[in-house]
């Protein structure tokens, strides 16, 4: 199978290919191999790759054969290293796989290396000392998001048509935007955090994918739900697989419009040209879209420092138990400026000040669901600007204070922590581009607990009225100049 073939399909169909017999499982691997050293030192997305061991695909896996990559943080794999991007477990090897990986296996994904990620998850932009800067593949100038920019840049280069990510604040949906992909965030205990952990960050974080195709994303998050025993959250049982929503009439829908983020940043002209073009490709539809109000049930202010004090309370701890793992320092040498800073702020966060940051999180998530009442969904743009130029993130980093960190990311992102917080389901789709640099844009819709078969059917809609497969960025596996 050539490169510029095995790119023009998603993981649906690569699966299918081999389960008719058209092509081998290594004849697909091979290829995904070639993609990743093709664009590989242009995009810096894949930390490692290793070789896969040659076992059977469980009967009746849906994707057996297709190649597949995990973030370098949130997923085990026994016997393969996971360093979570940070010079403080560099060179650690995972003893065992995690739920999430078994069933990764499970669905028949040949996973065959890692992807970038910003030290401990801590940034919406991928680049860490340890390895470096990860590129955007629309502009290797500019950043692939965060934290799963890895898997970001590496499914929007053509390495693999969908990548392993997770979302605490952002960190899946960023990335998507960013790359022109599609990215859904799913309903807090969706997926299992076991059996390591029974939550990270306090409930904020949840595990997911990016991909290409819609239809994708919806097959695999079929294949990764349900709880373990002993998780802490549970969402219902969807009503029918999400890959049967994906080709289903979403009806006519009642959307709130959210033009400006919570925190006061004004949306970038060009984002706001794009929101304007989607609310115009919704209402052709037929869908209702109306401008929206939508409290958070607690001002910016107490919002910021809520998270922050979850963020780093939860970052203070991981520290510690690598720091004691490893035999480390917990210093410059070991954690960057951002992830000391707040390593230093969360060592402050008591115990009575955290339990009032879970009571922010409880009064966000129950002011945003009674808007969902309002309304089927709520739109925004997942970013209120175009990816930023690598090294903004970083400037005068050194200067801030764990809650200034914090401040920063929710400024840059202001309108995909709410959802994180609240625990509701939201997804970034590539609907529109910006005509003027052709960089993809990301709009964000969001609905209640529980309401990912509502997303897909929406999301399956508006990839068939409104196509992004054909666009490729400059950094593309296909291209017969990259192989």
């Amino acid at each position: 199978m050539k490169v510029s073939e095995y790119v023009g399909h998603d993981a649906v169909g690569l699966a299918d290919l081999v389960a008719r017999g058209e092509v081998s499982p290594a004849e697909v691997e091979a290829a995904a191999r070639e993609a990743a050293r093709s664009v590989g030192p242009r995009i810096n997305a894949v930390v490692e790759t290793w070789e896969t061991r040659d076992e059977p695909a469980p009967g009746g896996a849906p994707l057996a054969g297709v190649p597949f990559l995990i973030k370098d943080i949130g997923v085990a794999m026994a016997g393969r290293r996971m360093e979570l991007g940070s010079r403080l477990a560099a060179g650690h090897v995972a003893q065992a796989d995690s739920a999430l990986m078994r069933r990764f296996r499970r669905a028949g994904l040949v996973t065959f290396g890692r992807t970038a990620t910003p030290e401990l998850a801590y940034s919406i932009t991928t680049e860490p000392a340890l390895y470096g800067p990860t590129r955007n593949p629309w502009d290797l100038g500019r950043s692939a998001g965060g934290s799963s920019g890895g898997a970001g840049a590496a499914v929007a280069a053509g390495v693999v048509p969908a990548a392993h990510a997770t979302d605490a604040a952002g960190s899946l949906r960023i990335p998507a935007a960013h790359n022109g992909l599609f990215g859904l965030k799913a309903t807090r205990g969706r997926v299992s955090m076991g059996p390591g952990a029974d939550e990270l960050f306090s409930g904020l974080a949840v595990q997911g994918v990016v991909s290409r195709t819609v239809r994708d994303s919806a097959v695999l998050l079929d294949r990764i739900s349900g709880p373990e025993p002993g998780d802490p959250y549970s969402a219902p049982e969807p009503s029918r697989a999400y890959a049967e929503e994906v080709s289903r009439d979403p009806g006519a829908l009642r959307i709130g419009v959210l033009p400006q983020g919570w925190g006061g940043r004004r949306t970038a002209p060009p984002v706001a040209d794009a929101l304007s073009r989607t609310v115009a490709l919704l209402e052709s539809l037929g869908h209702r879209v109306t401008e929206a109000q939508v409290g958070l049930g607690a001002d910016w202010e107490e919002f910021v420092l809520a998270t922050a004090r979850l963020m780093t309370a939860n970052l203070a701890a991981s520290v510690d138990e690598l720091a004691a793992a490893f035999d480390r320092p917990v210093d410059s040498s070991t954690l960057e400026a951002e992830t000391l800073a707040g390593y230093r702020y969360g060592q402050r966060v008591t115990g009575p000040r955290l339990v009032a940051a879970l009571g922010i999180r409880n009064r966000v998530g129950r002011s945003l669901a009674r808007h969902f009442d309002a309304y089927a969904v709520l739109l925004t743009p997942t970013l209120p600007e175009l990816p930023p130029a690598l090294g903004v993130y970083a400037e005068g980093a050194e200067a801030l204070d764990g809650f200034g960190w914090i401040a920063r990311l929710n400024d840059r992102s202001p309108f995909t922590m709410a959802f994180n917080v609240a625990g509701t389901p939201a997804m970034s789709v590539p609907v529109t581009a910006d005509p003027g640099t052709g960089l993809p844009i990301g709009m964000q819709f969001a609905a209640g607990h529980g309401r990912e078969g509502r997303l897909f059917r929406l999301a399956g809609q508006l990839e068939q009225a409104s196509p992004w497969a054909g666009r490729t960025p400059a950094v593309w596996a296909g291209d017969a100049a990259a192989l």
